[in-house]
């Protein structure tokens, strides 16, 4: 009974072709050789980017800071290894616009020289606003691709109550299995993770997802979780994007995020595993977030595998440490090929956010010549979000993109399923993304004219004090004349 109720709680998603068998199997790698630069950007999280603290010709050691928080919505900056800072510069980030963004060049010594970090070797001791400052100077932040500050999630998760902590260990992109080996291999130091989460959050109950094509990590993960109670490993069924935060939490609990709503909304609060993970480290050892396993893999790539890498590598060192064949690369891909970023190039760096590194053939990525829609609805039946995909394309074809936007267009997640479905190979996520970079360009446009208005408003009204001064002034003086004159002729 209680399975029948969880299907019927998951809406639309598709079956995709895995392409995991390559890699699930292997053990993690952690023989990558130490480049001998590393390109650290600034900005690797949601919010300000991160603002320097060292200078062009300075010494650090692994793990010591290089960048500072801004604000709130922030996240500092390590040193992934020893060595010298030799530029701060711009650099191309990881993006499909490769525009350049501010960066932290390093020149490694090859020494890997450890800066001590602050460690508690019990985190059950420490007050829960401790855990999240920790976690913050640890640079923590959200490694399933959000790259949301994992400590502001902390904080939110004390704030708002939060009654249930949900792990997402779905993995449902194809070819990445960096999360499933993980699993497999440090579960203990998982659940560690989300024990010390649970008390920073002082939240009292856990629930892990894990889909049911990953029998090795379930069963690795219960025994871990097995003397915690309070922490729920539930096996969930593999279907894409099962991951989507308001798919899991419907699943697994069986509450419906609000449009427009957010997951504290219904109790709620998610991290991933690698997060957890992350956080054991910080909070045992005082480590922080300086590298992160990365899946390698696709049909160019000799020998697939997964990869522990200092945050900066070039993603281009990573593929030749692979075997990655160049020539036979038909894209470049930054985390998985259903929502990953598809590069211009591999010589950019591997962030806190880089899951998997993807080199596809021609043949991985061919997609027919798009013919015109015949009204199938299978895009319809297989949107996670409940939402009208081929009407909202065709509002955005016809430059109607407000009317997109009233029918869910803001609610999409890009998560590629209808174009997957699609049997006339209409690239309808292309369509929702033009779209989403349009109206927030317009906005920006929007807000730019408005600023400028209220700046031209005030400079008028302004000039308009400073004219009635002076005409005042000038009336004043002419009285005071003509008094003196007055008084003169008097005399």
């Amino acid at each position: 009974m209680i399975a029948l109720l969880q299907s019927l709680r998951i809406r639309g998603g598709i079956h995709v072709n895995e392409h995991k068998q390559a890699t699930a199997g292997l053990p993690i790698d952690d023989s990558f050789p130490l480049p001998k630069r590393l390109y650290i950007p600034l900005q690797q999280h949601v919010g300000k980017p991160a603002e320097p603290v060292v200078r062009v010709g300075d010494t650090v050691f692994k793990g010591q800071l290089l960048a500072h928080s801004q604000g709130l919505i922030s996240a500092p900056v390590h040193a992934p290894s020893s060595g010298t800072v030799a530029d701060i510069a711009e650099y191309p980030a990881p993006h499909p616009s490769a525009l350049p963004i501010r960066t932290v060049f390093l020149d490694t010594d090859g020494t890997d020289t450890v800066q001590s970090g602050e460690s508690a070797t019990d985190p059950f001791t420490l007050e829960p606003e401790e855990i999240s400052l920790r976690v913050a100077s640890a640079g923590v932040v959200g490694l399933g691709g959000a790259t949301f500050p994992s400590a502001v999630k902390l904080n939110l998760g004390r704030q708002n109550k939060i009654h249930t902590l949900l792990i997402n260990g779905g993995e449902c992109e194809p070819y990445l299995t960096c999360d499933d080996r993980l699993m497999q291999e440090n579960a203990a130091e998982i659940v560690d993770g989300i024990r010390i989460m649970l008390h920073g959050m002082e939240t009292g109950r856990a629930m892990v997802g894990i889909e049911d094509n990953k029998p090795e990590a379930l069963k690795a993960m219960r025994t871990a979780a097995n003397f915690h109670p309070n922490i729920e490993i539930c096996k969930i069924p593999t279907r894409y994007p099962m991951g989507w935060d308001r798919q899991l939490i419907r699943y697994l609990t069986g509450r419906e995020v609000p449009a427009g709503g957010r997951a504290t909304d219904v109790g709620v609060l998610m991290h991933n595993v690698a997060t957890a993970y992350a956080i054991h480290q910080a909070i045992r050892y005082g480590r922080p977030l300086i590298d992160r396993v990365v899946t390698v893999a696709g049909g160019a790539v000799a020998n697939p595998k997964n990869v522990r890498v200092p945050i900066g590598t070039l993603i281009s060192e990573v593929l030749v440490f692979c075997g990655a064949d160049k020539t036979r690369t038909g894209r470049w891909v930054m985390g998985g090929p259903m929502m990953g970023e598809a590069l211009p190039f591999a010589d950019v760096p591997v962030v806190k956010a880089t899951s998997g590194v993807l080199a596809l053939t021609g043949s991985e990525v061919k997609q027919g010549e798009e013919q015109p829609c015949i009204r199938c609805a299978r895009c319809i039946s297989v949107c996670p979000a409940g939402l009208l995909p081929v009407d909202m394309a065709n509002r955005i074809r016809n430059n109607r993109l407000e009317a997109a936007v009233d029918i869910g267009l803001k609610d999409c997640i890009s998560c590629g399923s209808c174009s997957y479905v699609c049997p006339s190979n209409i690239p309808l996520v292309h369509y929702f993304k033009f779209a989403a970079g349009e109206l927030a360009a317009r906005q920006q446009a929007k807000h730019k004219s408005e600023q400028t208005s209220k700046l031209i408003d005030e400079r008028n009204k302004r000039m308009e004090r400073i004219e009635k001064q002076k005409a005042e002034e000038l009336a004043q003086a002419r009285a005071a004349k003509e008094q003196s004159e007055k008084a003169d002729t008097t005399i």
